[in-house]
């Protein structure tokens, strides 16, 4: 009480101050760039991420008995579900610059339901393929509902109070140099292409800022764009002039422009839905290890919502917010890929975030339609909460360089 006997007033708990925004970055979560541009760097967004949409579906489903065909509508379907989720995240998540896409860290649970025994009795490689399909599918939707837990009962905040960046650099770093073992040996498989293009996006978004100085940041904000059209003419020369003619079928699938297959396989328009492959199938020892593989996803998303809010000039993310992205981004995701079957689970796509802080990815074709539909939710989505940095990093490199040699002497 106080001395005329009025009750105190009570001390209301201020709101998280917002960081300084870092050197060189020109688009935050308050400033978002103009419309024109913003279309642009969604579409760029969108190209970066077809690394990871284009690779997993191409190496998984011909093990698992599917063709051309079948391999176009799992890769529409993992672009019609990125985007989905990556809405979700922008609107219930944890609403920061963070794609949700497909990952890698699914990939070895996935082979191991391939490889299973009780799918070889079937003979017809389609039907082969949907079984699978469908244990993919069981295995993912019970997989969620441990992530779905951990976010949404908060139980999850509990652990991110014990996470530092001392903690956090190493395993996002880990997380991204992971990726090299994917990328660089496809490059390899065709040098005359894979290094050009390589060489080329370094050149673009770290030097050419330095040699013409226009002040309005054209060639590091769109050095993907660029790169990719350029290599790609450069590819189709080569394709139509006849430089591959007579090759081995290996190098004629990796660097011809006209061998994919994806084009005459892929619908004009297809709009995924949910069991499109039939009912999931269930089983307790493959849900058990998706489950394990969702977390390792789990700590690795963490890992990168904590980095991005930071490069984002957000305030400092609480507990509880994270534990809501969690739920949201990993357990609904996965749940969503689960129903959807996208034949792997979903994640923060790493590369996605880095590349707005300029870092430099090989991105890959997808001859579909369904990217119209990623792309707006990624274009609405960047609008809103871009950040983006344009800052130089020399040392990027030599690294790639250095493991696009190795992969292509091995």
């Amino acid at each position: 009480m106080a001395a005329g006997g009025a009750p105190a007033k009570a001390v209301e708990p201020q709101p998280h101050p917002p960081k300084e925004q870092l050197p060189n970055i020109s688009y935050c979560i308050t400033s978002p760039p103009p419309w024109p541009e913003a279309i642009l760097l969604g579409f760029q967004h969108y190209l970066v991420m077809l690394g990871t949409i284009v690779i997993i579906p191409s190496s998984l489903v011909p093990q698992m008995g599917g063709g051309n065909e079948e391999k176009a509508k799992v890769i529409q379907t993992l672009l019609f579900v990125a985007g989905l989720n990556t809405l979700l995240q922008s609107l219930f998540g944890s609403r920061l610059p963070a794609v949700i896409g497909g990952s890698y860290t699914f990939v070895p649970t996935t082979i191991s339901i391939i490889l299973a025994g009780r799918f070889s009795d079937t003979s017809d490689p389609v039907e082969r393929f949907k079984r699978i399909m469908r244990a993919i599918q069981g295995s993912l939707i019970v997989a969620s509902t441990l992530q779905i837990v951990l976010g949404f009962s908060g139980l999850w905040r509990n652990v991110t109070r014990f996470l530092s960046p001392l903690s956090v650099v190493p395993l996002v770093s880990l997380v991204g140099f992971g990726l090299y073992e994917f990328g660089f040996p496809g490059v390899a498989k065709c040098v005359e292409i894979g290094l050009p293009q390589l060489i080329l996006v370094v050149f673009v978004s770290q030097y050419m800022p330095h040699v013409i100085k226009s002040g309005k940041h054209v060639f590091d904000r769109f050095a993907v764009i660029f790169t990719v059209v350029i290599v790609w003419i450069y590819a189709h020369l080569l394709t139509v002039g006849g430089a591959y003619n007579g090759k081995a079928q290996k190098t004629q699938l990796s660097c011809r422009t006209d061998r994919a297959g994806l084009i005459d396989a892929a619908p004009w328009i297809r709009v995924p839905y949910p069991f499109q492959w039939g009912a999931p199938s269930f089983d307790a020892g493959e849900a058990f290890a998706m489950m394990m593989a969702s977390f390792v996803a789990l700590v690795e998303s963490t890992g990168a919502f904590i980095a991005v809010s930071r490069y984002a000039s957000a305030t400092p993310m609480p507990p509880s917010i994270l534990s809501r992205g969690v739920g949201w981004q990993v357990g609904v995701a996965i749940l969503l890929s689960g129903l959807f079957g996208t034949v792997n689970g979903s994640s923060v796509s790493v590369k996605c975030w880095s590349f707005s802080l300029n870092t430099s990815w090989q991105p890959k074709g997808c001859p579909n339609l369904s990217w119209i539909y990623d792309f707006l939710l990624h274009s609405w989505k960047i609008r809103s909460r871009l950040c983006f940095n344009s800052s130089t990093h020399y040392c990027c490199f030599v690294l790639p360089i250095l493991c696009l040699c190795w992969c292509w002497r091995s």
